[in-house]
């Protein structure tokens, strides 16, 4: 089984450090490719190139779309055999939506507040430090200009992981949006926007649940 981990917006793969040894541990190989979220001349379809190129010929996948992810994810699919899809936290894209598009179509409430601490309020100290030395990488506008490009849906059994502590996208908000769009009812994991960095144990415990 091969878990191919999909990082979100302003980010890279060291998101996922303390879930690829969890996962590993459990005798998972393990795929967290670094997308070019800081380059303008790249896409939604240049990240999907990212993740399949990674990929590389591995069998038996398992993506885990975090957040922005969403809109990649789904593109893979449409591209590689997947056994299961799992969607963290994640957008879920309608066909010819634009991700800029996608906050107003789904009705996000705006919500006031530190935008640090709608993701980090449940990162453990050491590691929002850790995050934090490291800066927040560059995110281009460039994905979310261009209209989704599938028609539907990508034939592949789909979950939804909540994250019920989420103040980025609040719990209520999201239900909505996986009943609308996905026709499922999300499962949930008591976790902010991060679960990764707050809580990497759980977040196996729940990936190897869904096998």
């Amino acid at each position: 089984m091969t878990f191919v981990l999909i990082h979100g917006a302003a980010s890279d793969s060291w998101y996922w450090h303390l879930l690829v040894p969890e996962l590993e541990a459990r005798g998972h190989e393990v795929v967290a490719p670094d997308l070019p979220s800081d380059d303008d001349s790249a896409g939604l379809d240049e990240y999907a190139d990212a993740v399949v190129e990674a990929i590389g010929e591995r069998t038996d996948l398992v993506l885990v779309a975090q957040s922005l992810a969403g809109f990649t994810a789904p593109l893979v699919c449409d591209r590689l055999p997947v056994r299961l899809l799992i969607m963290l936290a994640a957008m879920v894209p309608s066909p010819g939506e634009a991700p800029s598009d996608w906050w107003a179509n789904t009705g996000y409430p705006e919500t006031e507040g530190d935008l640090l601490e709608k993701f980090f309020h449940d990162v453990p100290a050491d590691v929002r430090a850790a995050a934090m030395a490291r800066g927040e990488r560059n995110q281009s506008g460039t994905p979310f200009i261009k209209p989704w490009p599938l028609a539907a849906w990508p034939d592949v059994p789909t979950k939804f992981l909540l994250c019920s502590k989420d103040r980025f996208f609040p719990a209520d908000y999201l239900r909505q949006v996986v009943k609308d769009r996905l026709g499922i009812v999300p499962d949930e994991m008591p976790s902010g926007h991060l679960p990764a960095l707050a809580h990497p144990k759980l977040l196996a415990d729940h990936l190897e649940s869904y096998l």
